[in-house]
């Protein structure tokens, strides 16, 4: 009240007259941006303002201010949280004037040389957002700038966003930006993203690329002795956080136009494990080799055959036996960009295994592998650990890392944004802090949903009986050495056939029969259906935007609203569908794909490993709206699929291929989600229990004393513990 008091006296002492009701009004502003009843009346007395008045508000020099101030008040009143407030407020005012109110035109040469110091937000020591451009969409010299245009800080006259004539993406002061969002709006190539920071990561960046681009917070601790596995989306920093680790990106701190020395590095990190860990780096104690993401890149850069470049990259004389563990010996003989992608997988392995080094890390091992040989490469990546080697992993089959880790950390954020990295969990705790969305040591929720795995997700069986069965015939096939011999069998819709087997065993070419692009050698003739089928390895020939190609194969379904929202969103196609087809990364084309096979009108969709190129969080998301999909449409799926855990969420019944692969193999009748995979696994000699918090399937460690008892028992999957 004091105050108040002390504003009015000010106020008539500049001539103005001031009603109770808008000095109510000017004191919360004062109290919203921190200036003192003092500060604004000086204002107001040194205001150049035209001198027209509003009833009942302000009359005299500072009606004009007085009526900006409203309409700012008004939109204080329409905000909820404090932290818009402050920002709003903090984008009206530049330092001095976010201090002290005194306009630009009235300051001494001491005041204005002062401002030059920039804009301080209310939340002072706080960075609380950041802002993205994409490199690749954004194009300045194509658009009228419509983002800088629209800027309500720039029409302010501050330099909030940039674009000049040399400029090949626009700037933007992540300091001055209130957060409003209209750039984004406004950009028509969709190259802007403002994003939110969850918490004060000022003091924790450890890399960032560029202005505008992604950023990296804090790293992973790895152990001598023990294995560290990396879980996250794609695009949230785990490639980066690995270059840093091996030595080959050297961390900036977020300091890119200033990067610091290694001395100030070290002393950043003093006190934590990795001071000693980037001295040993720096003083070449620790050499790192890292098994990169994208094994059929190889190809174009390795030149030879199998066994001549292993024996160029041995150095512990452990060939011969790497090569047994991963089913290399009868692949010598055979030149690189001969192999097919899971055998250039365990190639690159083998290279990394056989080589003496420190550090061993492994981005992504298991992509291209069936389920044996996912397992058989967790074993020997296991057989590198000694008491001094620290060996990291990023994988995104979830059942893998689990059998692989000795403990994980987990990342999370904005894809191509930011990344945080979470402090290290155990292996068990690690994957349900990523699967439930909260980490409860930083009290931080990073995702709206948890995701829970329901097995007995499917129409009951009253509707069953309602809808229509279908049948398949006794077939075989010979192609070359290759023979496959098909069980007739019987579907019904809404139903998800998974079909299970190592790679070689013919799973591919049982969809190809079934969608009527191979005939049997003999048997039965299939019955005629519509089929819409996803091929194992795409190509993107399609010359054209993600919406051109969508508009020619998918038109009516690609606009119709339900289809946008079981299908189009989850997947994220918004995101891209301005893309050109050609540059899409092989997640992305993934998506596109699938969306291309569910979109086409059909009986039947066949869908070959709809879980490649795609993250944990994605592969979960793309299972989901396959079940959905189906179950809803009325329609039945048959899916390949080598992660086990998107597999068994998947599955209502099983088709077991069996055999000698690549020679003679069998595909079973379709058989119940339990018995078929308890048949399935035993061919593996491997078993599966499940998490009791989200019932997701979990490897047991071999000759453990849980998969001793289940394998006596004969129930090497438990759909329930």
């Amino acid at each position: 009240m004091h105050q108040l008091v002390h504003l009015r006296d000010l106020a008539l002492e500049a001539n103005m007259k001031l009603t109770s009701r808008a000095a109510r009004r000017v004191h919360t502003l004062t109290t919203h941006t921190k200036a003192s009843a003092n500060e604004l009346a000086c204002y107001i007395s040194h205001s150049a303002a035209s001198g027209e008045s509003r009833p009942d508000v302000v009359t005299g020099p500072g009606a004009r201010f007085v009526r900006v101030r409203r309409h700012v008040w008004r939109r204080l009143q329409e905000t909820n949280t404090l932290r818009r407030r402050r920002s709003f407020a903090a984008g009206r005012f530049s330092a001095d004037e976010a201090s002290g109110l005194i306009p630009s035109s009235t300051r001494t040469g001491a005041e204005q040389r002062s401002s030059c110091r920039g804009p301080v937000s209310i939340m002072a020591d706080k960075n609380t957002r950041i802002a993205i451009v994409s490199h690749d969409k954004c194009k300045p010299k194509k658009c009228r700038q419509e983002c800088k245009k629209s800027c309500p800080v720039v029409r302010m006259g501050k330099l909030c966003i940039e674009v000049t004539p040399q400029s090949k993406i626009v700037w933007i002061s992540e300091s001055l930006c209130i957060g409003c969002g209209i750039c984004i709006k406004k950009c028509p190539f969709g190259a802007l993203s403002i994003v939110n920071l969850p918490s004060n990561l000022k003091k924790e960046t450890t890399h960032r690329y560029c202005a505008n681009s992604f950023k990296l917070h804090r790293l992973p601790i790895p152990r001598p002795g023990e294995v560290l596995g990396l879980v996250g989306t794609n695009g949230i920093g785990k490639s980066t956080a690995l270059k840093i680790l091996a030595g080959k990106q050297k961390p900036n701190l977020g300091k890119y136009d200033n990067p610091p020395d290694w001395q100030e590095i070290l002393t950043y990190f003093r006190g934590s494990e990795l001071q000693n860990y980037f001295t040993k780096i720096l003083e070449d104690d620790l050499r790192a080799i890292v098994k990169p993401q994208y094994v059929d890149q190889i190809p174009k850069t390795v030149k030879g055959s199998v066994g001549a470049i292993l024996s160029r990259k041995d150095d512990t004389d452990t060939q011969s036996i790497v090569c047994d563990q991963l089913d290399l010996t009868h692949l010598r003989e055979r030149n690189v960009e001969d192999l097919s992608g899971g055998e250039l997988q365990r190639f690159a392995c083998a290279v990394v295994c056989i080589q003496r080094a420190d550090i061993f890390m492994f981005d992504e091992p298991s992509s291209y592998l069936d389920v044996k040989q996912r397992l058989k490469a967790a074993i020997t990546i296991r057989s590198l650990i000694t008491p001094d080697r620290y060996i990291i992993v990023v994988e995104h089959d979830l059942s893998v890392l689990d059998y692989l880790s000795d403990f994980i950390c987990c990342l999370y954020g904005v894809p191509s944004a930011y990344g945080v990295v979470t402090m290290p969990f155990s292996v068990r705790e690690g994957i349900n802090i990523f699967l439930d969305g909260y980490v409860p040591t930083e009290n931080l929720r990073f995702r709206e949903t948890s995701l829970v795995f329901k097995v007995a997700e499917t129409a009951n069986e009253e509707e069953v009986k309602r809808l229509r069965h279908y049948q398949y015939p006794d077939m075989f096939k010979k192609m070359g050495e290759f023979e496959l011999d098909i069980k007739g069998g019987e579907f019904t819709d809404s139903e998800i056939m998974v079909m299970l087997g190592e790679n070689g065993t013919g799973k591919t070419t049982f969809i190809r029969m079934l969608a009527g692009g191979l005939k049997p050698d003999e048997g039965g003739d299939v019955p005629t259906l519509l089929v819409s089928y996803k091929p194992q390895t795409i190509s993107p020939k399609f010359k054209g935007s993600v919406r051109a190609l969508l508009h020619e194969k998918i038109r009516d379904a690609y606009t119709h609203p339900q289809f946008i929202t079981d299908v189009m969103k989850p997947l994220q196609i918004e995101s891209i569908i301005d893309q050109d087809v050609q540059i899409l990364s092989g997640g992305e084309l993934q998506r596109v794909a699938l969306t291309l096979c569910l979109g086409k009108p059909a009986d039947v969709y066949l869908i070959d490993e709809p879980s490649a190129y795609l993250d944990s969080e994605q592969r979960l998301m793309a299972a989901r709206v396959i079940k959905r999909y189906i179950l809803h449409a009325k329609k039945t799926a048959f899916v390949v699929e080598h992660d086990f855990i998107m597999a068994t969420y998947l599955a209502d019944r099983v088709i077991v291929f069996d055999g000698i692969p690549s020679r003679q193999t069998a595909a079973n009748t379709p058989q119940g989600l339990l018995a078929g995979m308890n048949r399935f696994l035993a061919l593996l000699e491997i078993t599966f229990r499940r998490d009791p918090n989200n019932f997701r399937p979990r490897i047991n460690k071999l000759n453990s004393i849980k998969d001793t008892e289940q394998k006596k028992s004969g129930n090497y999957f438990f759909l329930d513990d």
